[in-house]
């Protein structure tokens, strides 16, 4: 393999191992990455997530096969309603920049970089979940509008998690909708991962490579 693997990162700046298994229903080696995480690869391996009111973007460079998705969900601020690139967005900013730049180090090119976005519905408790989802949707579509990164596809809000595939190689990705919870475990990772990053700042400016 030319360059290097990337592990996915925690954005509270733990590194993590990545959670490889086999895919058997898509035949091949796999990484599911949770809130909070990123991964990006120049390899052949599926990258899966599965998003309540978090959003996940998938990036690509067609040309050189690279490829990389991360998992976020901005935090709770009271400037959030007045300024969608305001000061809880910073954290949004963060994990985009982070994967952009491990990209870039992959040997991706900026200006090849295309992305497909999806989550921000409407499915956590206890809270304007229909505010936190639509907050998210609208910070990734603005952020990658500023630094001209073409949406190629996007699946965003409505009322129903969903489970995201992602092919770094080729660019395609699946989603499939869950149209019922038989189980917390969504609900619980992402209310959690709210309550981590509530009062965590995040880590100093990321020097961006360029073309």
């Amino acid at each position: 393999m030319q360059g290097f693997d990337l592990n996915s990162f925690d954005l509270n700046n733990n590194h993590l191992a990545p959670n490889r298994y086999f895919d058997r229903h898509f035949d091949q080696d796999a990484v599911k990455i949770l809130p909070g995480e990123y991964f990006a690869t120049r390899d052949n391996t599926l990258i899966v997530t599965v998003l309540g009111s978090c959003v996940s973007v998938c990036l690509s460079d067609a040309k050189l096969k690279i490829g990389g998705m991360n998992h976020f969900l901005l935090p709770n601020d009271s400037s959030a309603n007045q300024d969608i690139l305001g000061d809880s967005a910073r954290y949004g900013g963060y994990a985009m920049e982070i994967l952009i730049n491990h990209m870039l180090k992959l040997g991706a090119r900026r200006s090849s970089l295309v992305a497909k976005i999806f989550g921000g519905g409407n499915v956590l408790r206890g809270i304007t979940a229909t505010q936190v989802g639509q907050r998210n949707a609208s910070f990734i579509q603005a952020y990658l509008k500023t630094e001209r990164i073409a949406i190629l596809a996007s699946d965003l809000l409505e009322n129903y998690p969903r489970k995201v595939y992602f092919f770094p190689a080729t660019g395609k990705v699946f989603v499939r909708k869950l149209k019922a919870l038989h189980n917390s475990t969504i609900l619980d990772r992402e209310s959690a991962y709210r309550l981590r990053i509530r009062n965590t700042p995040i880590m100093g400016d990321i020097e961006l490579f360029g073309d």
